[in-house]
């Protein structure tokens, strides 16, 4: 966990101290991942401390989600109340059915007509849970292909037609990693959490409980389908056995040729590769092109905030954090999809941006399939998490079947959900 703070304005800074002290509001802001998300951050506080130079940001981050969901639920717990946090939308539900999370529709009908402000229900309902709006979307995000053009072309593959199946693409990881020296063909970010599974289970059709929300439902034909795939990126890909980091190293030195992984790092890919090659972008393979859906991974400001002032302030920055032009602010320093339609909808947002950065156009030529993040029921949430990552580490490892780790899956799931079935 890292501390910062940030003082809205060197104007306040250069104000006498009485009245600084007088004038000041302090809020503290926790947000998750800023490896990916810290220059989106930064580049929007200094624009709010423009417009509100008597608030101070004390900045808490943590390296993932689900570190930052523990850490609001301890500090709940000893009173010691992040103002605002943005958390992960599969992390919301918690604070919602806790009622840590408070309902902000009606501070955004307060002022005035939101939808023409570019809040559209589609993204709305990504941070809507136990019956409140728990969040304002900050930013969403698809999984998408990254790729080494160069090495393609090496293994005899058309940089300019990607693959578009499941089987194509292992056909071609398989070329690359015969090219030798230490060349991997393709790697899938499963080592994280869920949500890169999400990616194959949706993408054959398929959903992680029965509507009723009492059983699994993923531990049929497409739970197989996805962990059979998961296996076969190993067997008939070469798929190796890496971290998350070690991927990135490996893309960044040209020494891997496909990466499947979230558009939000593509900012950051970029910057690692450099000049070292030429990177390109290409949507996820169809798994199932009438039913199949892509999970929207991503975060929402979700207000804590019980102090009057502390909360009138928290608000005025998740508004405008999830503004046109901080959404406009946050694509371009990420690669996540726009959360606000007005910075889509307005040329003057990001129109000239994507026509210049075609990197980033593979995100949003899946927002037609985007389907919200799945969040478990219940306070088991983090567990049933790991128990998905930890059983893919099998097929990975080629340990055991995916039959037999998706019976396992499906048992210690069942067990972590609240109202699960004898």
């Amino acid at each position: 966990m890292q501390r910062r703070t940030l003082l809205a304005s060197g104007a306040a800074l250069a104000a006498p101290a009485v009245v600084r002290a007088q004038g000041v509001t302090e809020i503290t802001v926790h947000y998750a991942q800023p490896v990916i998300y810290k220059e989106s951050y930064d580049a929007i506080a200094a624009e709010f401390a423009k417009r509100e130079p008597n608030i101070r940001i004390n900045w808490i981050t943590t390296p993932n989600y689900v570190e930052g969901m523990q850490l609001v639920l301890r500090q709940q717990a000893t009173n010691q109340t992040i103002d605002l946090s943005y958390q992960g939308f599969n992390r919301l539900r918690l604070f919602a059915e806790r009622g840590i999370a408070q309902d902000v529709l009606p501070l955004l009908r307060a002022e005035g007509d939101y939808a023409a402000q570019g809040y559209s229900q589609r993204m709305l309902n990504l941070a809507h849970f136990g019956g409140i709006q728990a969040g304002l979307a900050y930013a969403a995000s698809t999984p998408v292909m990254f790729y080494n053009a160069d090495l393609v072309r090496r293994a005899g593959g058309n940089p300019d037609a990607m693959p578009t199946d499941w089987p194509g693409v292992l056909a071609l990881s398989a070329r690359i990693k015969a090219l030798g020296n230490g060349i991997e063909g393709m790697w899938y970010a499963w080592t994280q959490d869920e949500w890169m599974f999400s990616s194959l289970l949706l993408g054959h059709g398929g959903q992680y409980l029965t509507e009723d929300e009492r059983d699994v439902a993923f531990n049929g034909p497409e739970g197989l389908a996805s962990l059979t795939l998961l296996g076969d990126m190993v067997k008939v890909g070469g798929m190796p056995n890496l971290t998350r980091d070690a991927a990135q190293q490996a893309l960044a030195a040209g020494r891997l040729g496909m990466f499947f992984w979230t558009t939000a790092a593509i900012r950051g890919t970029q910057q690692q590769v450099g000049r070292n090659f030429e990177l390109r972008t290409a949507p996820m393979p169809v798994i199932d092109a009438a039913k199949g859906r892509l999970p929207t991974g991503g975060a929402a400001g979700m207000l804590i905030a019980k102090d009057a002032a502390k909360r009138e302030a928290a608000w005025k920055f998740l508004r405008f954090s999830s503004s046109a032009e901080s959404t406009a602010i946050m694509a371009r320093s990420s690669g996540y999809v726009p959360v606000n339609q007005l910075a889509v909808d307005d040329p003057r947002y990001l129109a000239d941006f994507y026509r210049a950065n075609p990197l980033f156009q593979a995100a949003t030529s899946q927002a037609n399939i985007m389907a919200p993040w799945y969040a478990f029921p219940g306070s088991n949430t983090a567990r049933i998490t790991q128990v998905l990552v930890d059983q893919q580490a099998r097929i990975v490892e080629q340990t055991a079947a995916p039959d037999v780790v998706l019976a396992e899956m499906a048992r210690e799931v069942r067990r972590l959900l609240p109202r699960a079935r004898g």
